[in-house]
């Protein structure tokens, strides 16, 4: 005689299947509700709903490619165009049936131009007003990208708020983001009054990412560097793109903040090239603002440095050499890029190894450079 069967995953509390069920595609949390009278409406409680394009298994269990579909290797754009309404009304449905807070909802996909089901969504949230998490991936390539409604800014008890690919431009009055203390803008067209408005309407903000590139448009009047960290006063992690800069700052950059980044513990500034004419400035402004500031991380670009030419340039001189890669990269950039240079001074750190100046000089010697008559000395 065996033992009966006990349903032990139904007997367990609400919550903690709850919790099982937000670890499952929306999808498979979905067919749970075949399993029996009890399982039937548990995926309509949870709490955090994810959507992403690429992993949405309705697109997966499709038909095959045809054959001109695998002579360009993609499908067509009138299946895309398919598979994208079926996501989309598969949201509307999960929406529809989800009873409960929704405390955390994720939408990763492609949008060309303007999708009106975004802002039909947002607006369900708004009304619900339980989100805590949003994140909005909607790229775009190289386009503008969705433009964000109004619905946005009514979700008051936002944490954490996450945007990618679209467009955000606001001139009426929106509600203060009064719990938000975690905001990432990345690919994000506005501009600088939109932005600032943002920023200023939370309070409690702490994590800041401007990572927005070359696809973002900022259009500034009066407005300073200084205005843009008066809407920073509780941040404690902050990484940003040195494009940025270029949207706030004056002819001269202040040489510190009027208030002092005092919480500040990480910064991160991103896209930094020494040739920039903010770089070495801005950098120098927020450390000297930052006396708590624990970690610091530079994130160099290269990439564009090939365009530049020095032609000019007949003395360089560098001191505190401390042998770091980037450093020594930079002065074989500057070798490369002076046709007319004539003496190059490279005075290493105090605590440098004496044995290893000769090292420096060897490759130094042996890169790249423009100038025939150049005099490379390296010395205390």
């Amino acid at each position: 005689m065996g033992y009966p069967k006990v349903d032990v995953i139904s007997k367990l509390p609400s919550g903690i299947i709850e919790a099982i069920l937000c670890l499952l595609p929306i999808q498979e949390a979905a067919r749970t509700s075949i399993l029996s009278k009890e399982w039937r409406y548990h995926w309509t409680k949870i709490p955090k709903l994810v959507f992403i394009e690429n992993r949405f298994q309705e697109w997966t269990d499709g038909p095959v490619l045809s054959a001109v579909e695998q002579y360009l290797n993609k499908p067509s754009e009138r299946k895309d165009m398919a598979k994208r309404c079926k996501l989309l009304y598969a949201i509307y449905q999960v929406l529809l049936m989800h009873e409960g807070p929704i405390h955390e909802f994720t939408l990763d996909m492609e949008v060309d131009g303007s999708c009106v089901e975004i802002d039909h969504i947002l607006h369900h949230l708004s009304k619900k007003n339980t989100l805590k998490i949003l994140k909005l991936d909607l790229d775009a390539g190289i386009d503008e990208g969705h433009r964000l409604p109004i619905s946005l800014f009514s979700l008051q008890h936002l944490t954490s708020l996450y945007l990618h690919g679209c467009a955000l431009y606001q001139e009426r009055s929106f509600n203060e983001f009064g719990c938000l203390t975690t905001l990432h803008l990345g690919s994000v067209w506005t501009d600088v009054k939109t932005l600032l408005r943002l920023l200023s309407s939370c309070p409690l903000l702490k994590r800041l990412t401007l990572d927005c590139e070359c696809s973002v448009i900022f259009r500034s009047g009066d407005t300073t560097i200084v205005d843009l960290f008066k809407c920073l006063p509780l941040i404690e992690y902050l990484n940003v793109v040195l494009f940025i800069v270029e949207c706030f700052a004056p002819k001269r950059l202040p040489k510190e903040l009027p208030t002092a980044l005092v919480h500040l513990k990480y910064l991160c500034v991103d896209s930094l090239c020494f040739m920039h004419i903010y770089a070495l400035p801005f950098l120098a402004l927020l450390i000297r603002s930052s006396p708590k500031l624990e970690k610091l991380k530079l994130v160099m670009i290269w990439a564009l440095l090939h365009l530049i030419m020095l032609e000019h340039l007949k003395e360089f001189e560098i001191r505190n050499f401390s042998d770091a890669e980037n450093e020594l990269d930079f002065v074989r950039l500057i070798l490369a890029k002076s046709p007319v240079l004539k003496k190059v001074t490279v005075s290493p750190y105090y605590n440098f190894d004496k044995d290893e100046e000769p090292q420096i000089s060897e490759i130094l010697f042996c890169s790249p450079c423009a100038s025939p008559m150049v005099e490379i000395i390296v010395r205390r």
